[in-house]
């Protein structure tokens, strides 16, 4: 019985890391997000809720996500919020895609990303 134990044997759960993420829902935030970032980085995660790789990519963003970071951290969910995805979009000049990672700085954008690539930025960086 126990090889059989082993194998069928439920995992330990792991403890969730809870990010301080920022709902974005509104467009006006956008430029509360402006001004924000002239005094500290923000970054925009826009996710589909619906999608997979989305799922996966946010889950590895929250898994190496530095809670101690030194910036402000907003969650924009893109299918219930179009709008707002959209004005990001034309207020930043960057394209849209899903899942996405923005980072802003004194009202630019200086650097964004977007499926797995999104692990690949270090925002140590942007800091």
């Amino acid at each position: 019985m126990g090889l059989f134990s082993n194998i069928f044997k439920s995992p330990t759960p792991k403890e969730e890391k809870l990010l301080p993420w920022i709902a974005l829902h509104s467009t006006a935030q956008l430029q509360d997000i402006v001004e924000a970032s002239k005094t500290k980085t923000q970054v925009i995660f826009k996710h589909s809720t619906r999608c997979g790789i989305s799922r996966m990519v946010m889950d590895q963003f929250v898994s190496v996500y530095d809670v101690d970071a030194n910036l402000d951290l907003y969650y924009l969910d893109l299918l219930s919020y179009r709008d707002v995805s959209n004005e990001v979009g034309y207020k930043f000049q960057v394209m849209h895609e899903s899942p996405q990672l923005l980072v802003i700085r004194n009202g630019v954008v200086l650097a964004h990303a977007s499926h797995g690539a999104i692990n690949g930025l270090d925002l140590s960086r942007f800091v």
